[in-house]
């Protein structure tokens, strides 16, 4: 496995074009999808080998970043390859909430109307009256008031009558749960008259080039499907020419509170930048954003062990991710998001390290190194050496002014360290150093 290091520096986000810019959309078939040079965006490569490092460490199986629809960054891990499929978890929700708004769009249901209007009464275990005050709208804001969590048999994700009980009225309590939401799927198909998946094709797949399935109501696709979805709601469901979500109206209530319970929370979307969120499993309400290091801007489908798609409007970023748990239990936000961010975010590179010239007469040996390495420069003195970690941690700085300089590398941990060699007049470069 390959270990290389990151150098937290700062943002890449404003050295990107974002005004009057438009974006490309890949054809509907085939693999073609044009692609930008990560270089050209100012990215450093040892900082992408870093990022792929981090992901690989947390079982990622799939990784893309997109800017102006064009793919920056596509990485596939172990066996898993572009044309594999893996499930979206939760993250199919948002998904779920494009569909229910084009479905209203065509006229087949209304978000205020009674869930039981599509359902027949007497699809939950509550009293009639406390039943018809759950709505669509309440399904897609999870606000159902019914408990989340069921007395077992029954689950959080169970959809049968006998564990859709009452907690509180719709409309005053918000909570993470998957039952309820499931009966979307049911009026959906109830209002058309049509399977999910025929709707999925024929609505949203046929039309922005997706190829995935749902089974048991969650959603398989590949990682190309997946930035393909994020792609389509960065141009506000509006793929190249073709308008797929024409109520904009609904697009904005999507992507912005529905509720003022849990702010960071849409139509099945997450959202970051809010004063406040609440996770699911909880009724604490905790003040800041979703995710600190994440663009204030962003909304995202988020699901069960680390199943991402991140939609970032001001830098026209799509991100994506796929793969088995990064660490712990989580539905949707996780630590993994805000480390992610940490190191996409600083992808780029420092202009104060991109002119080597003062240092190009400098040797490094041996490398790799067991005990002591020996750094020297003909060209200058060396002011300061800083020897990092695979995580970015600075393990030790190295005060001199010196040609030559030997650094004992015997108690560090076997792996890769970057270097960071500093000149007197502060012009610096970097080099990876392989501890063995």
């Amino acid at each position: 496995m390959k270990h290389v290091i990151i150098i937290f520096l700062f943002s890449f986000f404003g050295s990107f074009p974002t005004n009057g810019q438009s974006l490309y959309f890949p054809p509907l078939t085939g693999t073609q999808w044009d692609s930008i040079v990560p270089s050209d965006l100012n990215y450093c490569q040892e900082r992408i080998d870093s990022l792929y490092y981090y992901l690989e460490l947390k079982n990622t199986k799939s990784f893309i970043l997109l800017k102006d629809g064009k793919r920056v960054l596509e990485k596939y891990f172990g066996t898993y390859t572009r044309d594999s499929a893996w499930y979206w978890a939760s993250a199919g929700k948002s998904l779920a909430s494009f569909i229910t708004g084009i479905t209203q769009q065509k006229g087949y249901i209304q978000l205020n109307h009674k869930a039981s209007q599509y359902l027949g009464t007497g699809w939950t275990n509550t009293p009639l009256l406390k039943e018809d005050l759950i709505t669509i709208k309440n399904l897609l804001s999870m606000t159902s008031g019914l408990d989340d969590s069921p007395t077992p048999p029954c689950d959080n994700e169970d959809t049968a009558k006998s564990c859709l009980t009452y907690f509180a009225d719709a409309g005053t309590r918000w909570a993470y749960h998957s039952g309820p939401y499931r009966k979307l799927h049911d009026i959906v198909s109830i209002a058309t008259g049509q399977s999910y998946n025929s709707i999925t094709n024929n609505w949203i797949e046929s039309k922005t080039g997706m190829s995935g399935v749902w089974f048991q109501q969650v959603y398989y696709s590949k990682a190309r499907d997946m930035a393909r979805f994020g792609l389509l709601n960065l141009n506000k469901g509006i793929w190249s020419q073709d308008t797929i979500m024409k109520d904009s109206s609904y697009f904005s209530a999507m992507t912005n509170s529905s509720q003022n319970l849990n702010k960071s929370y849409g139509y099945l979307w997450w959202l970051n930048g809010k004063s406040s969120f609440m996770a699911p499993g909880s009724q604490l309400v905790i003040p800041g954003t979703l995710m600190s290091n994440a663009p204030g801007d962003m909304y995202c489908a988020l699901g069960k062990n680390d199943q991402k798609i991140y939609v970032v409007p001001s830098s026209k970023m799509v991100v994506v991710r796929q793969g088995s748990s990064a660490g712990g239990f989580n539905l949707a936000a996780s630590a993994f998001d805000n480390v992610l961010w940490d190191y996409i975010n600083k992808l780029s590179c420092s202009p104060t390290f991109m002119e080597d010239h003062e240092l190009l007469n400098h040797s490094m040996y041996p490398n790799p190194v067991t005990d002591v390495l020996t750094i020297s420069n003909t060209n200058q003195l060396l002011h300061k050496i800083s020897v990092y970690d695979v995580y970015g941690n600075l393990v030790h700085t190295y005060n001199c002014d010196t040609a030559l300089i030997a650094i004992d590398f015997s108690s560090f941990s076997n792996g890769i360290y970057l270097l960071e060699m500093e000149s007197g007049n502060h012009r610096r470069i970097r080099k990876k150093v392989i501890k063995s």
